[in-house]
């Protein structure tokens, strides 16, 4: 079973979280704090701006002078301070959004009116009353199961996502963390919807955190900070999680002139998660050639075991990923078969590569051309295999006739590449 180990630093001015599996740093995310964008998960009271009827959408102002585009195909009615009846939305009025999609280059921040509330083992969607079940729980017991608990919570305008962290938890646990969400929905709606246009209901939670309720968390085992602050704060979440999850108070705090560890045990079947506090005059970021790692992950080119290469390169409207023989060595015999370990080599590295510098949109792959429709069809089930590890939904939807394979993958994070822009004032 994969072990993670998540590191929270200061990089280049930025506040960087990087989730290790063994010694590969396998996802990035960077605070943005000091940013007057809108923030990620961040649920708002907006103001609708502007109607645009030939496409569809709407502008909607969640602060003074700060537009957000919203598609007008949603479901369910929206959360409106002087709602109508069929749901219809007007310039100039109030309604609750959650940001959905952080702005992009030129592309304006996206929001929806099926706005949710994210625990550890659901999701609340307003607007959407259906229960749908993560489909990495593939037992069809448990999956009825889910849906039959969560079916008691279901509303006339609200639904649920079961999270794969449901599948073996305890069911009483699940259904008091519904309740929970379920509290901060009717205070959303009974309080929340009359405050002032441009108020914030629900901030954005640091990524950090975000990671620890990803239905990886399971098997991250340490969480080193150099930060005291973040240190606090996942203290103060983990601690939370024990006491009111697992009613455990067996807490275990150990300190040294240089360090801080405490281990908080959240499942009676796994091993506990190390939080520890990093103090010592080789920074964090140097322990761990984070600097490095990181130029790795902004650069075009990688370089393969073989000797083959990959080239990246984003643009505006997709991202481009060519496979090059490079200098591996050709090896004696079957051409097609030396091709086909190339491109198999290629496959595991772009599935890494694509989430560690959390690409995103369309993305076309051009691997070194065959003419075996047996070894293509291998090739893309070892890619379509690999793609699956990645938690952000990522499709193969095939190869074309020119030997492009299509590839997409959910827009939700500004890719790396976009994080280290420089700053402008």
């Amino acid at each position: 079973m994969a072990e993670y180990k998540l590191l929270v630093t200061h990089l280049k001015d930025r506040l960087v979280s990087a989730l290790y599996k063994e010694k590969r740093p396998v996802q990035w995310t960077v605070e943005d704090g000091g940013s007057d964008q809108p923030q990620l998960g961040g649920i708002y009271i907006g103001r609708v701006k502007n109607i645009v009827k030939n496409i569809n959408a709407a502008f909607v102002e969640i602060s003074e002078g700060v537009e957000c585009y919203l598609p007008l195909d949603y479901s369910g009615h929206p959360a409106m301070q002087s709602p109508r009846t069929d749901g219809r939305l007007c310039m100039g009025d109030t309604l609750v959004v959650q940001v959905e999609r952080e702005a992009m280059k030129t592309k304006q921040a996206a929001v929806t009116v099926n706005f949710n509330l994210t625990g550890k083992y659901a999701v609340l969607v307003h607007g959407k009353p259906v229960v749908g079940v993560s489909l990495k729980i593939t037992d069809s017991i448990i999956r009825e199961e889910l849906k039959t608990l969560f079916s008691d919570f279901t509303g006339e305008n609200l639904g649920w996502i079961v999270r794969t962290n449901a599948e073996n938890a305890d069911r009483q646990e699940i259904a008091d963390e519904a309740k929970r969400l379920l509290l901060q929905y009717k205070n959303i709606l009974e309080h929340g919807i009359h405050y002032a246009a441009f108020s914030v209901l629900k901030g954005k939670e640091p990524n950090y955190l975000s990671c620890l309720k990803e239905s990886y968390s399971k098997d991250i085992k340490e969480i080193v900070t150099d930060d005291e602050q973040v240190y606090n704060i996942v203290e103060e979440y983990l601690t939370n999680q024990q006491k009111k999850e697992y009613m455990k108070q067996n807490i275990k705090l150990q300190k040294t002139e240089k360090k801080e560890e405490q281990y908080f045990i959240l499942d009676d079947e796994k091993s506990p998660i190390k939080l520890r506090l990093y103090q010592d005059e080789i920074t964090l970021s140097n322990l761990y050639s984070l600097e490095r790692h990181l130029k790795e992950h902004l650069d075009s080119k990688v370089w393969l075991k073989s000797g083959a290469s990959l080239v990246i390169e984003p643009t505006e409207a997709l991202t481009v990923i060519d496979v090059n023989t490079g200098k591996a060595v050709k090896e004696r015999g079957d051409k097609e078969k030396h091709f086909l370990k190339i491109n198999m080599e290629a496959a595991a590295e772009i599935a890494y590569q694509i989430r560690a510098r959390n690409l995103s949109g369309i993305i076309l792959v051009d691997f070194i051309g065959t003419k075996d429709e047996e070894k293509k069809q291998e090739l893309l089930l070892f890619l379509r295999e690999q793609l699956l590890k990645d938690p952000v939904r990522t499709v193969l939807v095939d190869m074309t006739p020119l030997q492009l394979v299509e590839i997409t993958r959910k827009k939700v994070h500004r890719p790396l590449h976009e994080e280290f822009l420089p700053k402008t004032d």
